[in-house]
């Protein structure tokens, strides 16, 4: 389980470089799928062998920089709820502005770590502006400088050192899986776990999640048995107005990286919005399985809309991974209730298949021989072998002559022939070529 630092501060100071910094280490390996980084608030990142997942509060804030200072605040205020630690992030060149001591007064009174963190420092002089910002009475401040790194070893020193201890998840002989049910708010997603447990729950055991906001309830009936991590009555805060982006997408983080498929709950009568995207990408980015339930779909006029017309439009918005199970149910009426649980423990058996090496060679490489990776500058890519890794996800790799010269287009071609070959709808493959 990883920790959640979330980057709090008003517009402009440099919150999204800095994020760029932190989490770009890792993003060339984490994202080595076809250029797809749609989500640019959310990321992972390491140091000192410490993993941790970053949020930038800033990408979620639309809008000019006259923005109301009433929704900086409430970020603010969902952060402290949510994250482990809180990066704050001022700008040297602009001092102290009564923004920054209403974003400070509120970290004040938190227990997480909280650290200041000084942008924009790149000389000698601005050091010395720095020293301004123990006014806001947060104690020790980081100067750096996003642009050019300079500082930012110091402060992941810090940062890691004050994280909290994740508990260790103790895994049962043969782990049960673990489905999250993720989705904006309003999508339907208690009355989905709600009529799938029956409102007198039945539940065998319900076991305080191991994150402070998920809740893993074991579900036991109709021949399934497999752990649900609800991520949707939990700790509702009066104050936080629920229409916020970020909020849906900080609450389904940890539920994400928590779980082995996510069932991404959307509202019909809504279609597949930007907040329901970013869900989606987040889980994709997590390698994790994902089911599409299209919940509230008794309530749709089905003369306007076909349930083939609603998919193909859900499927245009998640090129280029498009092999997911989409399903259409209701909760209040529960239908097809069961056919989703089914999908989602089809969803997990396809992640977890092994494919053996000699079977593996035998059907791709006839296929890469009749198709072979178009030739650059005159030089021929010949791929002699191939296998599965052994990784908890799918990932396969490709030994070629010159692995360089391998483009993204061939690489989806190769994913669609796998895909066409063996089932694993529903999950993201990594596919990798390497120096034979």
């Amino acid at each position: 389980m990883n920790n959640i630092v979330a980057i709090v501060g008003r517009p402009n100071v440099g919150k999204s470089t800095f994020f760029n910094r932190l989490i770009q280490r890792r993003e060339a390996i984490v994202d080595s799928v076809s250029g797809v980084t749609r989500d640019r608030n959310y990321g992972k990142s390491e140091w000192n062998g410490k993993e941790f997942s970053v949020i930038d509060t800033g990408g979620y804030i639309k809008g000019s920089d006259d923005i109301f200072e009433a929704e900086i605040r409430r970020q603010v205020e969902l952060a402290i709820d949510e994250a482990d630690a809180i990066i704050f992030v001022v700008d040297v060149e602009e001092g102290i502005t009564p923004m920054d001591d209403e974003v400070a007064k509120l970290l004040r009174k938190v227990t997480k770590p909280v650290l200041l963190v000084v942008n924009k420092v790149d000389n000698a002089m601005r050091e010395k502006d720095a020293v301004e910002f123990y006014n806001l009475g947060l104690g020790e401040y980081y100067s750096i400088s996003g642009m050019s790194g300079s500082g930012t070893g110091e402060l992941l020193d810090k940062l890691v050192e004050v994280l909290p201890e994740m508990p260790e998840v103790t895994e049962e002989v043969e782990p049960l899986p673990r489905f999250c049910v993720v989705g904006r708010p309003n999508a339907g997603k208690s009355s989905f776990i709600n009529a799938l447990i029956g409102e007198d729950r039945f539940v065998v055991t319900d076991i305080a999640g191991t994150t402070r906001d998920a809740i893993d309830t074991k579900y036991n009936r109709f021949g399934f048995e497999f752990n649900l991590v609800d991520t949707a009555g939990i700790r509702r805060k009066a104050k936080v107005k629920e229409d916020l982006e970020f909020y849906s997408v900080m609450r389904s983080v940890r539920a994400i990286e928590h779980s082995d498929v996510c069932l991404l709950v959307i509202d019909a009568t809504r279609g597949f919005e930007g907040q329901d995207q970013s869900i989606f990408w987040l889980a994709e980015k997590n390698r994790k399985g994902v089911v599409i339930l299209v919940n509230k779909w008794d309530l749709v006029e089905k003369d306007t809309m076909s349930t083939r017309d609603y998919e193909r439009k859900i499927r245009e918005e998640l090129q280029p991974f498009t092999d997911v199970p989409i399903l259409f149910i209701s909760a209040l009426t529960k239908q097809r209730l069961l056919k989703a649980l089914e999908t989602a423990v089809e969803v997990y058996e396809n992640r977890k298949q092994r494919i053996s090496t000699s079977k593996f060679n035998e059907l791709m490489l006839p296929i890469i021989e009749a198709t072979p990776p178009p030739a650059l500058k005159g030089k021929y890519v010949k791929i002699k072998y191939c296998m599965q890794l052994p990784t908890p996800t799918p990932q396969f790799v490709f030994f070629a002559n010159l692995p360089q010269y391998v483009k993204d287009p061939y690489k989806r071609f190769i994913e669609n022939k796998l895909r066409e070959q063996y089932n694993f709808s529903g999950v993201p493959i990594d596919i990798y070529f390497r120096q034979k």
